[in-house]
């Protein structure tokens, strides 16, 4: 609950094992609302399309492939077109054909496909297939591996908030004193791998759930989002936080997105249809900005608590709920059990089984 994003309100589905994941998104969404919500903006759905090119034996080298390649661009656009005429159609199709070489034996052409709507994996495959076979008749190298890449790097989405400092005083702590608590953890991860893939999961904490909830391939936007998170040859984080003029919290998201609303599971699965009604979305883009948002929101929550009460209580508290539901608790028992064992800080099975026990009895 309470995203706003480009000013529409957005209820989102999530599909998740930990209920603290959805309920700190809420929250944090709940703060940035209060500085106006999200700013949000998606890469057109441009996919990459790979074909590995192996020289063993050929005349020709790595740099006069390249120079072939780039003199038969536009049949290389025109065939992978041809193998998807329905994509085509609905304004989508080959956009570019780049080439580069990665060792004196092996070079790679990347086909560059709108996928409008789709994610994109399966025609994206069909594309390399269909291509590779005219590129080792015109360069004379063997091709190898011809399939997708899930760095999605030219399809990403990219997030914005602004969260006004009182929105985020609590626990003891003043807004600014929050503000440069969360900056200073932001730069943590900008220096450290280490705490960058720590800060970079609590993003995913609350992307991969709308990627799940919507049928889409959460596997693949992990190893998209985590390859640009590398990029720069250093693991580094994918949102950073830092403090305006005003002593505002500013944020700022951008990862790859390759999801799709049509076609795959979409079309078959009612959970993944239903998610989509849910958010009313439009397209694959707007999808994007969405997800991009929540793992945002995500973000904050874990670096408020982190840099704050830390990060167990809150876990805890609402862990307690569901260890007092294991040991038995049913209707207004579970509240009071897990109060109990929040209050107490042993969140374990053999004590909410104990106090669990005395309430029955008295």
């Amino acid at each position: 609950t309470n995203f706003r994003i480009n000013g529409r309100d957005y209820l989102v589905p999530m599909c998740v094992e930990e209920a603290s994941v959805v309920a700190a998104a809420s929250n944090a969404a709940k703060m940035i609302r209060a500085g106006g919500g999200f700013a949000a903006h998606s890469d057109p759905p441009w996919m990459i399309a790979q074909v590995q090119l192996v020289r063993e034996g050929a005349r020709r080298s790595a740099v006069d492939v390249l120079a072939v390649v780039r003199e038969h661009e536009h049949e290389l656009l025109a065939l992978a077109d041809a193998a998807h005429p329905r994509l085509v159609a609905r304004g989508g199709g080959a956009r570019a054909i780049e080439a580069r070489v990665l060792a004196d034996d092996m070079t790679v052409v990347h086909v560059l496909v709108d996928c409008q709507d789709a994610m994109g994996a399966n025609l994206l495959n069909t594309v390399a297939e269909q291509v590779a076979v005219r590129l080792a008749a015109l360069t004379g190298w063997n091709p190898g591996l011809r399939i997708l890449s899930n760095l999605a790097d030219r399809r990403r989405a990219h997030v914005a908030c602004r969260v006004p400092a009182a929105a985020l005083a609590g626990k003891g702590f003043t807004g600014p004193e929050v503000v440069a608590r969360i900056v200073a953890a932001s730069r943590f991860a900008e220096l450290d791998p280490y705490r960058a893939a720590t800060h970079n999961k609590g993003i995913m904490n609350g992307v991969d759930p709308v990627v799940i909830a919507t049928g889409n391939d959460w596997r693949g936007v992990e190893a998209g989002a985590h390859a640009y998170a590398a990029r720069s040859g250093s693991y580094g984080p994918l949102a950073v936080w830092r403090s305006d003029a005003d002593g505002a919290l500013v944020g700022r998201l951008e990862l790859p997105m390759a999801v799709g609303t049509v076609g795959g599971t979409l079309r078959v699965h009612p959970g993944a249809r239903l998610s989509l009604r849910i958010l009313g979305i439009e397209n694959a883009g707007e999808l994007g900005m969405v997800i991009a948002s929540v793992g945002l929101a995500s973000n904050l929550a874990a670096l408020r608590a982190l840099a704050t009460e830390g990060i167990q209580r809150g876990h805890m508290s609402l862990h307690a709920r569901s260890v007092a539901v294991a040991a038995g608790a049913r209707g207004e028992l579970v509240d009071r059990v897990a109060a109990e064992l929040a209050s107490l800080g042993d969140v374990s099975a053999a004590r909410a089984a104990e106090i669990l026990s005395r309430l029955q009895q008295s």
